[in-house]
Parts: C-alpha cells; sequence; structure tokens
C-alpha cells in the first residue's frame, strides 16, 4: 500500500481534510503522514507556512516500495515539497501530485486503501475536477489515459468473460460520496473491469473502480443502475455491487 503525504500551511485545514477522506474506507487505510504548519510562535499558536524538512520527515515516515504520493495546498508549499525531495532519506519513489487538494486527496486515500498502485492513484487523483467540471457543465482535460502496451493477462481474461446485474438505488441522497467510495474500494477485490451506468440512460456510465467518476453522474434516489463486467471474475464483482445497492451501501436504518 502506498504512503501519502498531505503537505498544508495549515495544521486544522490538513487534518479536516484527511479525516474527511478516511470516512471514505472501512478499517483499512493506507499510512497518511500530514507536514502542515511552520512551527509555533512566542505564545505556542501555529505558524501559517510550510517546512521542507518537515515534509521531508514525513515522507520517511509513511514510505514504502509501493511508493509516496504527495499532496500539496498552495503554491509554497508545492516549493517546500521539491525542497524535501532532496532531503527525504527513502530509496523509494516519491511524486509529487498535481491534483486538486481535497477531492485529490479523498480519491488517493480510497484507492490506496484499495491496494491501487502509484500510477493508477496518481492519474485518478489528477483527474479528480473532472467530476466536478461535469456537474457544473465546465470542460475539464480527462485524465491521461494508461500507456499504450502488450494485453495484459486481466484483459485476456477480460475477453473471456461478462456479467450484467441491475439494481436500484435506495439510498435518500443518491450516489454520493461514501456509496462511490465503497464501490470504488469494493472493486479492488476483484480481477473485473465493470462499469456502472444509469439503466435509462446508458450515456451516463463510469468506471466502478473511479470514485470520482461515480460521483460525478450524480445518480439519484430510484435511479436503476446496470453494472456490466468483464473479466475473470466479472460475474462476483457484479453480483457483490448489486447486493451492496440493494443493501443501501450499509446506509439504511
Amino acid at each position: 500500500m502506498i504512503g501519502i503525504v498531505v503537505v498544508s500551511h495549515s495544521t486544522a485545514l490538513a487534518e479536516a481534510a484527511v479525516a474527511l477522506a478516511l470516512q471514505m474506507t472501512g478499517d483499512a487505510s493506507p499510512r497518511i503522514a500530514v507536514a502542515a504548519g511552520a512551527g509555533t510562535d512566542a505564545n505556542g499558536d501555529d505558524v501559517v507556512g510550510t517546512d521542507a524538512a518537515r515534509v521531508a520527515a514525513a515522507i520517511d515516515e509513511v514510505a514504502s516500495a509501493e511508493g509516496v504520493l504527495v499532496f500539496m495546498d498552495l503554491g509554497s508549499a508545492v516549493l517546500s515539497a521539491e525542497m524535501a525531495l532532496e532531503f527525504a532519506e527513502t530509496p523509494h519513489e516519491v511524486r509529487l501530485s498535481a491534483a486538486p487538494f481535497v477531492e485529490g486527496l479523498v480519491a488517493a486515500v480510497v484507492l490506496a486503501a484499495a491496494g491501487a498502485t502509484l500510477d493508477d492513484i496518481d492519474r485518478e487523483a489528477s483527474g479528480a475536477m473532472s467530476a466536478k467540471a461535469a456537474q457544473l457543465g465546465v470542460a475539464a482535460p480527462p485524465p491521461e489515459p494508461p500507456a499504450a502496451g502488450p494485453a495484459a493477462p486481466r484483459q485476456q481474461a477480460a475477453d473471456a468473460a461478462c456479467a450484467v446485474a441491475e439494481a436500484v438505488i435506495v439510498n435518500d441522497v443518491g450516489l454520493h460520496a461514501r456509496p462511490a467510495s465503497m464501490i470504488a474500494a469494493r472493486m479492488g477485490s476483484f480481477d473485473a473491469e465493470v462499469t456502472v451506468s444509469d439503466a435509462e440512460d446508458p450515456r451516463r456510465s463510469a468506471s466502478a473502480a473511479s470514485m470520482l467518476a461515480l460521483m460525478g453522474l450524480a445518480l439519484a434516489q430510484g435511479t436503476r443502475l446496470r453494472f456490466s463486467g468483464t473479466g475473470a471474475d466479472a460475474a462476483a464483482a457484479v453480483e457483490a455491487l448489486r447486493a451492496m445497492t440493494e443493501e443501501g451501501y450499509g446506509e439504511l436504518g
């Protein structure tokens, strides 16, 4: 599981963002370190700012062979993070994310908890504004697609299996952040590619592995979802998502 570092000018902001992200995961969560503020003043109050040494220490704290992804809030936080790369002692890959602070962090924590790779998490986080832009009708550049290459065993298995299931959203507020995060996290258990779509309007569709894309569909209570899966575990994956939807993603009383 990758490590995540949160660099912010404000300790309160960083801790609140992390708390929000952790609400989207279950018992499992990635290692997260906060490097916020620039120390304290004579009165013991936090000084707004960032400190490269703190960022470096945070990187080393959560580093693992799977890599580290660093999120930053404002311009000078980027400068501190860049400087921290020179101080950090870990031999493992450390990547600075260009993702929006809150949306990117939430997406990264959910995917990291599900065991996604550094490349996949970085790509999803970097495209985090696309879902909001789509809801507001504003054009936004899509995340970069994975690099082309020879067919992987997963894709070969996908050609050999296909499954479809449907279920109606019963949650009062529809497919909002928490259900979307649960769907994306659950997909990490399966060797399958699943698309979630509005059964009445298939144009409204998204990958079940993308929490932010699912949220961007803005699917309300009463919408019938169609889960279409390919891959070795397609049948199990769509059945799991069907059951989760009918049970209200654990939100029913």
